[in-house]
């Protein structure tokens, strides 16, 4: 009797909060499919398993700062440029200047960009949306045009292997910039005042403008996080590829949006997790990588992203709408 109330006990709690789980749920269950139906085709495989850390570490750090931007009520449609155009601009420097003005040539491209994109949307009250979709615009054309539209060669092995391409205790560098800003992401998100600020302000602008929050500086921070992380994942595009292309980034905001999604980051603001969205950023790099295996084609791919997007909203949403 007494292990029947235990079972009922957890079943009972497993209904409650199967939603805010159903990220971690959705990965097992996809992770078994692929490990079940592709065991053949080595998915399972050290090498195959590696190759998905590699592609999604990337899009799980802009991830991190994406669950930021999304839980302040806002969003930043120009992480994927930004990306690009940093990864150029860093290939340039060390070329001519060497490693160090490289790296600080880099970030300070997503500096310049991120506190644009806060001026712009706090100063002169241009909704987000349209101040990072045009600066994903202008960012793209600022790469092309200082890159002749050509592929920035770097062969400095210090940072390539530092920034992207090396090992560190037989893994890829990237797993451990994914885990030192995932980390850090989570921190300033759950335990510090600035992030109880983010979700204050996401959750109801108005209320935290009266509770004292100066809600528009928080906003100011978090465009500027995101994109300094964008310019990071530029910056390891760019090392794990040895060039930087303006084309490196191409698309990522839909990949990243979706992650922090996944994760439980609602659109509306005032609710998100860090750990979630790099376990987003890993289920897409796990479906991806599955349907290549499956041999589905690059659109087929795109179209079962968008159907995880959908649907993961409408299960969060709805959620939400019950309690």
């Amino acid at each position: 009797m007494r292990i029947m109330n235990i079972i009922s006990q957890i079943f009972t709690n497993f209904k409650k909060t199967w939603r805010q789980n159903i990220i971690y749920i959705g990965f097992i269950c996809v992770f078994l499919f692929f490990s079940i139906t592709l065991y053949d085709s080595g998915f399972l495989s050290t090498n195959n398993l590696l190759n998905i850390g590699r592609q999604t570490a990337i899009i799980a750090i802009m991830a991190v700062a994406m669950t930021l931007v999304l839980s302040c009520g806002e969003i930043d449609l120009s992480v994927g440029s930004v990306a690009g155009l940093a990864s150029v601009t860093t290939a340039l420097a060390i070329k001519y200047y060497g490693i160090f003005i490289g790296i600080s040539v880099g970030l300070s491209t997503g500096l310049i960009i991120g506190i644009l994109n806060g001026l712009i949307s706090t100063r002169l009250m241009v909704p987000t949306f349209l101040t990072t979709l045009a600066m994903m615009g202008i960012a793209k054309g600022v790469s092309m045009w200082i890159s002749g539209t050509r592929s920035i060669s770097i062969i400095d092995d210090s940072y390539t292997n530092f920034f992207g391409s090396g090992d560190l205790f037989g893994l890829p560098s990237l797993l451990f910039w994914m885990l030192i800003i995932g980390l850090i992401g989570h921190f300033v998100y759950r335990h510090t005042k600035f992030g109880r600020q983010i979700l204050a302000v996401g959750g109801n602008v108005v209320s935290a403008n009266y509770s004292g929050i100066n809600t528009n500086k928080i906003k100011f921070y978090v465009l500027i996080i995101s994109s300094l992380m964008a310019s990071l994942a530029g910056m390891l595009y760019a090392g794990r590829l040895h060039t930087g292309r303006f084309q490196l980034g191409e698309g990522d905001e839909l990949s990243v949006i979706a992650a922090a999604v996944l994760g439980g980051t609602s659109l509306f603001g005032g609710k998100g997790t860090v750990i979630g969205s790099i376990i987003g950023a890993l289920m897409i790099g796990v479906i991806n990588n599955g349907l290549i295996l499956m041999g589905l084609e690059y659109p087929q791919q795109l179209i079962a992203r968008g159907s995880i997007i959908i649907l993961a909203v409408a299960i969060s949403e709805s959620g939400k709408n019950k309690r």
